[in-house]
């Protein structure tokens, strides 16, 4: 009966522990799990099975409730102190204090659980982009999907760098090993092998037809079908025995928390001194505790921690978007002091696409147009004494036709549109696809299928040639291409202008002059030749894979040969590479190549990129040279080195660690398994999203999800701007707390009444804290931030600079306030409630406008732009509304302790709460001196 039918007994024996699948045979588990060893499982038993077992996950404890979070919004002592004053303002018979307190400590306590919901809810959403992937076959057709939508009976393919997803049976293995350390602790990787014969009773490090979810494969490939998915394999046993642990904060996190109780020492200092001047002074002892209480409430920023997370959470949203997953919030910190990229040549600097740049025939040299794997473009000739370029077609020339056409029938590339049809994807090895395209663009292949291959001779690294037999009317011609220097020692003859001519040992070294010379360019050679070949017995009569595989390619003579020509081809930069280049630049940033490519071609494109620049005395390396160095020599050479080529493993970490002596911040990008330990000992480390194996990816920071350069310095830009935003929302509640505890001191110092009663400082904490603090957290990055040099990474989240700054904007809001309440008050003790009225409305309305002057240090509103932060508008709206509610509406005015709305005195407010925003934004016109918190360094310091 299918498996489909039988979901009990097949939850049975995914529970059974007696199953020893690593005793059965192969194709005994592929009959126990009813699946095809070739083309896996149908849609249909993913489905069902899926269904019963559930996703390839391992089980976390269950998140508490959601009142549990809201009851541990009230857990601060700021808060338990404000309820314990509003049960006392119940008792004496305050029940409009004691509900209005009560009303804003659940408002205040409903906000912070939104914040934090909206933070978890975030993260949880970058945490599946970054889920890991598997390559399964199902239906036979193999295709990568998330690992958790693994089932037993799933045809799997595991090469070296893959995290093994699932346990597995392994039907097929090549020089496979595993490192299992995370499992049974050994460090050396262990041999695999299909059809090893293992006793039931084995260990898990003795289970050699095995392997396990969490393991790693390092070396070799492999064909498996999983057997145990999510809790019921060995690392699930292991987590179900583990407790669940609290997520560590972050530095940016800790660092706050350091802040806060900083905060609340100062602020419990300067209240305890302002209650005992107010005590001193006469006061009730009532209102003068609720009033201490309040501004200590308001004063202590208690929820920032939940808004950073949260604008952190959404700013790496934003930078998936620009194609970069960064992995791990603390990094977003560290982006923003990077000093120094070293980046992989290919895929990341280049497009990854070979590209025939140049053709050469023995009548005359071409320029081919076109990038990458799009198969349109055209031909020019170029003269040989350097005038203007003619344009040519493969029609109605025959020597291009045939060096086309060897390129195209000796290769074993296809290419094919993606699924949009906007872009080409090479199957096959890239520089035969090259040659591909390259004939596509002479308008050959295609449905051109007047040369069938007959017979194949491989290439293969000795020869460093391979050659095709096609089948044509007039008989059988030999294509061969390979190495010039081997090509043209089996060459007699070469073709001019159609005819064939004899190959003179000076022409030959002529050929092999030019060849070189293209090398020098940067372009990779191929020569390409040809001969006819005499009908003969062992030849198929037609063509097609079985033939070619089922005759003897040894037969075919690769001597006698017709030389065609020699075509160059190269990797092409990125174009938007060129201008991330710059942009890094103009930052303070270091970008260095590292390569294993031949030193010619990395230098090429390293000077196109301008990554060297030779007035700058920049030079290029080998790996060779660096073993020459010791780390001292090499700390002191970094600054001049900006192109790695031929380097291994050690190299490039050995390069991450001499730049970090130098006090540098470095990214790293890597692909490969040899790339893990200079990406994970960099301060960024930066996986490839397309080409990277899981290894890299595991020991990461961020990951491109298009293995672009590019997107590398978008996500230092995003970073940056993510930083500024999470200091500017702090300068602007750090600003209005201050504000409001030199209003409450300095008046209570003068010996003057209480410039605003306890609900209405409550109510301005709330105002202020809420919205426009969120809002500043979404400002797009300002447009010269990647013109200013990186943040110095040990910087406080408070410079002493910023911290005066603050100060002093502080002393501003708290000196409109002052004179609104003097304005008004003037000595008179029946006109305090109106003051106090006015004090509120202007030191809320200061504050509001206030925002839009933090949104940035160094630029106005107007040069930023004032919609280009709809949110912050928005939400300064929402709250002045507010405002204008509890001081116009009669049945919220008595709550608040309003006695009478304003009229005209509304001129006073807008022009006093207006004062702070005009001269912040002022004072930005001014010619102040560069007090830059990184220190003075500027571009080419790191050098």
């Amino acid at each position: 009966m299918p498996a489909d039918n039988q979901p009990t007994n097949r939850r049975q024996e995914a529970e059974d522990s007696r199953i020893a699948w690593h005793a059965l045979s192969s194709a005994e588990v592929v009959r126990r799990l009813e699946t095809d060893a070739a083309a896996g499982l149908t849609e249909s038993q993913v489905a069902a099975r899926l269904a019963e077992l559930g996703p390839n996950q391992l089980q976390e404890s269950p998140p508490p409730p959601w009142w549990q979070k809201l009851l541990r919004q009230f857990q601060d002592l700021v808060i338990l102190i404000l309820l314990a004053a509003a049960v006392i303002s119940g008792l004496v018979g305050e029940w409009a204090d004691a509900a209005a307190i009560v009303a804003i400590v659940l408002v205040n306590g409903l906000i912070g659980f939104l914040q934090e919901e909206r933070a978890r809810q975030a993260l949880a959403a970058l945490k599946q982009l970054s889920a890991p992937e598997a390559r399964v076959t199902r239906g036979g057709e193999t295709q990568s999907l998330p690992a958790d939508q693994l089932v037993p009976g799933d045809r799997i393919e595991l090469e070296a760098g893959d995290n093994v997803p699932a346990d597995a049976r392994l039907l097929k293995s090549a020089s496979l090993r595993v490192t299992e350390s995370a499992l049974t602790g050994e460090s050396e990787p262990a041999g695999k092998q299909a059809d090893a014969e293992v006793a039931e009773a084995a260990g898990l490090g003795d289970r050699m037809t095995m392997v396990h979810a969490g393991t790693v494969v390092a070396a070799g490939h492999a064909v498996a079908v999983v057997t145990q998915t999510g809790m019921q394999t060995e690392l699930g046993r292991i987590a179900s025995l583990l407790s669940r642990s609290e997520p560590e904060m972050t530095p940016l996190q800790r660092r706050l928390g350091e802040l806060g109780r900083l905060l609340i020492i100062v602020c419990l200092v300067v209240v305890g001194v302002i209650f005992l001047l107010e005590i001193t002074r006469g006061g009730s002892l009532l209102d003068v505790l609720m009033r201490a209480v309040s501004l200590a409430v308001a004063a202590v920023p208690e929820g920032l921690p939940a808004v950073v997370t949260l604008v952190l959470a959404i700013g790496l949203q934003r930078m998936v978007a620009r194609n970069a997953l960064v992995r791990r919030l603390p990094s977003v910190e560290t982006l923003g002091s990077v000093t120094v990229i070293c980046s992989d040549k290919t895929g990341t600097l280049t497009r990854n696409e070979m590209t025939v740049r140049e053709l050469v025939t023995p009548s005359g040299r071409y320029a081919v147009s076109g990038a990458g794997y799009d198969p349109h473009g055209s031909f020019k000739r170029l003269p040989d004494d350097g005038g203007e370029t003619t344009p040519v077609t493969a029609r109605d020339d025959p020597d291009l036709r045939r060096l086309l056409a060897i390129g195209l029938r000796c290769n074993n590339a296809t290419i094919r549109p993606t699924g949009d049809g906007a872009t080409w994807r090479v199957v096959g090895d890239p520089t035969e696809g090259a040659l591909v395209v390259a004939a596509r663009k002479a308008g050959l292949g295609g449905d051109d299928a007047d040369e069938p291959i007959l017979l194949e001779k491989p290439f293969d690294s000795e020869r460093k040639l391979m050659s095709v037999v096609v089948r044509r009317e007039a008989g059988p011609l030999v294509y061969t291409k390979g190495a010039p220097e081997v090509l043209l020692g089996r060459c007699v003859a070469e073709q001019r202008n159609g005819e064939v001519v004899s190959l003179t040992d000076s022409r030959r070294r002529e050929i092999l002059d030019i060849a070189a010379g293209m090398a020098d360019r940067a372009l990779r050679v191929l020569a390409h030749a040809w001969r006819e070949l005499e009908p003969h017995d062992n030849l198929p009569a037609t063509g097609g894979p079985a033939a070619v595989a089922a005759t003897s390619a040894a037969d075919i003579s690769e001597a006698e040969l017709v030389f065609a020509g020699l075509a160059g081809m190269i990797d092409p930069p990125r174009d938007e590479v060129r201008v991330a280049v710059e942009t890094c630049r103009s930052a303070g940033i270091r970008p260095v190549m590292i390569t294993g490519d031949h030193p010619a071609t990395a230098v090429a494109i390293g000077r196109e990129l301008r990554l060297v620049d030779d007035a700058d005395g920049d030079r290029a390396v080998t790996g060779a040279d660096l073993d020459g160095l010791d780390d001292d020599a090499l700390v002191e050479a970094v600054g001049q080195v900006a192109v790695y080529a031929r380097v291994s493993a050690e190299h490039k970490l050995r390069v991450v660690k001499a730049w970090q002596r130098r006090g540098e911040v470095v990214a790293m990008t890597g692909d490969g398994v040899n790339d893990a330990p200079a990406v994970r000992a960099a301060d960024i480390g930066i996986a490839m999203g397309v080409t990277g194996t899981d290894v890299t990816k595991e020991a990461s920071d961020m990951v491109l999800t298009d293995d672009n350069f590019a997107s590398i310095v978008s996500a230092i830009k995003e970073g940056r701007g993510i930083y500024d935003n999470i200091q500017k929302f702090i300068h602007y509640l750090l600003s209005c707390n201050a504000g409001e505890v030199i209003l409450m001191f300095v008046t209570a110092a003068a010996g003057w009444p209480a410039p605003l009663a306890a609900i209405q400082i409550l109510w301005l904490n709330l105002v202020t804290d809420g919205l426009p603090a969120l809002a500043l957290g979404l400002e797009p990055p300002e447009r010269d931030i990647m013109s200013r040099a990186p943040r110095p990474p040990r910087e406080p989240v408070i410079p002493l600079r910023r911290g005066l700054l603050i100060l002093a904007h502080g002393l501003l809001v708290a000196a409109v306030s002052i004179s609104a309440f003097w304005l008004t008050w003037q000595g008179e003790a029946c006109r305090e409630s109106e003051a106090r009225t006015i004090t509120f409305c202007v030191a809320a309305f200061a504050q509001l406008f206030f925002a839009i002057g933090c949104r940035s240090e160094r630029q106005t509103a107007f040069a930023l732009g004032f919609f280009t932060n709809p949110w912050l508008l928005l939400a300064i709206l929402m709250s002045g509304l507010l405002q204008l509610a509890v001081v116009m509406l009669p049945g919220v005015q008595s709550v608040f302790e309003i006695e009478q709305a304003l009229e005209a005195e509304w001129a006073l407010v807008l022009g006093l709460s207006l004062v702070p925003v005009t001269v912040i934004e002022l004072a930005k016109l001014l010619p102040w001196p560069d007090w830059s918190a990184a220190g003075g360094r500027r571009e080419g310091s790191v050098r």
